[in-house]
């Protein structure tokens, strides 16, 4: 006899972007200074990578944006 496991499971990314969340949540943290060291004290890929994610979560929110004002409605079939 087998089990079906049907909990949904986060995967690396979203575990990443909670942790992420979590960590930009605090008011306190001087968001200027952390982009400071992220480009000096990192070597250049790690500053590199974190720019992509920032781009994605950018379009990410813009394709979003664009779905609720409904501007992919008039696109012909």
């Amino acid at each position: 006899m087998y089990r079906i496991n049907r909990v949904k499971r986060q995967t690396n990314e979203e575990k990443v972007a909670v942790g992420i969340g979590k960590l930009l949540s605090d008011f306190y943290l001087d968001l200027e200074k952390v982009g400071y060291y992220l480009a000096t004290a990192t070597p250049y890929l790690i500053y590199r990578r974190s720019l992509e994610v920032l781009e994605s979560a950018q379009f990410q929110e813009d394709k979003i944006e664009q779905n609720r004002l409904g501007y992919d409605s008039d696109r012909l079939p």
